[in-house]
């Protein structure tokens, strides 16, 4: 069984930081992209930033030069680091991974149970 876990929420002063993390573990053959979203109270889903198995990234415009994605593939884990944070951030921030199970040969989408991110003086 895979499963995807965040950590690294919680609540933070305006202009301050946090580090996420999410871990992928089980019987894992590989994984492809992996993502943050995030979604605030009463609005939709939206893509933070991603990163590919070779480490090409991709962020959303609001997002640039604030945060960073990175990987390690050895520990199978993606981090966001958030820096001037601001109280618009504030949200649940969710891991997205496509992994491929061992023994199979195609990549499923898996989510995890998201980690709240409160932005507030």
């Amino acid at each position: 069984q895979v499963q995807l876990v965040e950590s690294g929420g919680g609540l933070v002063q305006p202009g301050g930081s946090l580090r996420l993390s999410c871990a992928a573990s089980g019987s894992i053959s590989g994984i492809y992209t992996m993502s943050w979203y995030r979604q605030a109270p009463g609005k939709q889903r939206v893509l933070v930033a991603s990163v590919t198995s070779g480490g090409s990234t991709n962020y959303a415009d609001s997002m640039k030069g604030r945060f960073t994605i990175s990987r390690d593939n050895a520990k199978n884990t993606v981090y966001l680091q958030m820096n001037s944070l601001k109280p618009v951030d504030t949200a649940v921030y969710l891991c997205y991974a496509q992994i491929i199970n061992s023994g199979t040969s195609f990549p499923r989408n898996y989510w995890g149970q998201g980690t709240q991110v409160t932005v507030s003086s």
